[in-house]
């Protein structure tokens, strides 16, 4: 199974920026999707920002395109998400997925309008952003 590793989340004031990374136990093939979420407390799992390796397509949480970006390092099977701008409402915990896999705790998120990206059932521990006012 694939595991998913991410770095680099913290606190920062709003304005700021954090860049997260995260690290696969394995190279994906081109039918697999990597991508961000975040779930802030007592809300539900959301869909960042995404990749589908096949062709390099990217996609955004409409709400959040032009402040983050997403990209992905082949050579390292390296996401990245570069945050700017940063927002008291970015807080939560953000998570690493890869589509496909067992689920978390058998629960799978898909994202409409993520092309050729299969419901995410690998995901990574979490690292925790705080933005503060």
């Amino acid at each position: 199974q694939v595991q998913l590793l991410e770095f680099g989340g913290g606190s920062v004031q709003a304005g700021g920026s954090l860049r997260l990374s995260c690290l696969a136990s394995e190279a994906l093939d081109g039918s697999s999707c990597m991508g961000w979420f975040r779930q802030a407390p007592g809300k539900g799992r959301v869909g960042v920002a995404g990749i589908y390796i096949g062709d390099g397509s990217i996609y955004y949480n409409d709400l959040l395109e032009g402040r983050f970006t997403v990209s992905r390092d082949n050579s390292t099977n390296t996401l990245s998400l570069q945050m700017n701008d940063l927002e008291p409402d970015d807080t939560a915990m953000y998570y690493c997925a890869a589509d496909a896999g067992p689920g978390d705790q058998g629960k799978m998120w898909m994202v409409s309008g993520w092309t050729g990206c299969r419901a995410f059932g690998y995901w990574g521990r979490g690292t925790q952003v705080t933005v503060s006012s």
